[in-house]
């Protein structure tokens, strides 16, 4: 099935929103570890219609956080912090999904929900711009 370049955009970018919701889900249950890691697929998700939006794909998951600053942050068309937000997200995911006796908490967690809602909020508006 061909799948037009907007409606893969909007897709990727509704699983980012959905995935969103799944994580607060998640920290309402107290599932730190699964919320960190939904997220960090949050962000991803949007980072790859943000990616795809503008004729960019990338082939792994490092291969999207460096693409988006490269693109995106080093040019200064995202700032800095959220650059942070996504590399802290994706550094958290790993320990929390292949670290060994390594869990999150509450405090780790819950402060990283706005960050991210800003996130989609700024990749949407770029989203939007073309």
């Amino acid at each position: 099935m061909k799948v037009n370049r907007s409606d893969y955009i909007n897709f990727r970018f509704k699983r980012a929103e959905e995935t969103l919701i799944d994580a607060k889900y998640l920290i309402e249950k107290g599932s730190w570890n699964s919320a960190i890691n939904r997220l960090y697929y949050s962000c991803f998700y949007a980072a790859l219609a943000l990616l795809i939006q503008n004729d960019t794909e990338a082939k792994s998951h490092k291969g999207v956080r460096g693409l988006l600053g490269q693109k995106f942050i080093k040019p200064g068309i995202i700032p800095k912090e959220y650059g942070q937000i996504y590399s802290d997200l994706f550094d958290f995911r790993q320990k929390g999904d292949y670290g060994d006796f390594f869990d999150f908490d509450a405090e780790k967690v819950i402060p990283f929900v706005p960050k991210v809602e800003m996130f989609l909020t700024l990749v949407k508006v770029l989203i939007n711009k073309d």
